[in-house]
């Protein structure tokens, strides 16, 4: 029984989030659904991460066993040609060894936050960025993000519906850039708390408009206390770009 590799894009907006739920359109139905149209069998895919309602991703992660060892460029051409009709494509398909899992084997997840930073609402990108008017202050930004790298008890940043054993997490990676019109924000860890990306960047956008100072900021995640945390950012800015496996 091979098992198979696959890296997925996927536009969020089109689904329910990434975890199957029954009656609602999810990546995971859509990835399911491909495979039994394809091979006639009926699987359960692991992903590298489930991404809530509206986050894309440019380099999700999945894996899954067929029971016939099927060429990887023909099980991807397939699934593609079944979701033909959906906003996800599979990227590439490589077969792996059998102890190998997309979620367990990794070592590093990456995502991006796009920010449109213009008067200007998004017409192109509508549902893939978050549109913020205000002059955003990216150095003043990169200043508070600093304080977010590390190992640190993030609850301040953590959902309150977040299931993970411990708030503790260590960020290797907290950058602010700005490209044009648009404020990038890069994370880089070994794992995230639930919604730990989207509320570090709602608080760092209160630093990027001058409401916040950068030890505002600092104050938030010692706090250890939801109730610091600033606006959440939405979903629609927010990208999984990449899980790094060993």
């Amino acid at each position: 029984m091979p098992r198979y590799r696959a890296t997925v894009e996927y536009d969020g907006s089109a689904y329910n989030g990434f975890q199957a739920q029954a009656g609602q359109p999810t990546v995971q139905g859509a990835i399911e659904t491909a495979i039994t149209a394809f091979c006639g069998e009926t699987v359960r895919i692991a992903a590298a991460g489930r991404t809530d309602t509206g986050v894309h991703a440019t380099g999700q992660v999945v894996s899954f066993d067929l029971d016939k060892a099927w060429p990887a460029r023909t099980v991807m051409n397939a699934l593609n040609a079944h979701m033909v009709e959906q906003a996800t494509a599979i990227l590439d398909c490589v077969v792996v060894d059998d102890d190998w899992h997309a979620r367990f084997s990794a070592v590093g997840r990456r995502y991006l936050y796009r920010i449109l930073n213009r008067p200007g609402r998004p017409a192109l990108d509508r549902g893939r960025v978050w549109h913020v008017k205000g002059d955003l202050d990216v150095a003043a930004m990169n200043a508070a993000a600093a304080h977010l790298v590390g190992r640190h008890d993030f609850t301040t940043f953590r959902d309150a519906g977040c299931q993970a054993a411990s708030p503790e997490k260590t960020l290797d990676l907290a950058h602010v850039e700005r490209a044009g019109d648009e404020v990038h924000l890069h994370f880089a860890a070994r794992s995230f708390l639930h919604r730990q990306v989207r509320s570090m960047t709602g608080s760092l956008v209160q630093v990027g408009l001058g409401r916040w100072s950068p030890d505002d900021l600092k104050g938030a995640l010692d706090a250890r206390d939801r109730a610091a945390c600033g606006p959440v950012a939405p979903s629609d800015g927010l990208y999984l770009t990449g899980v790094d496996y060993g």
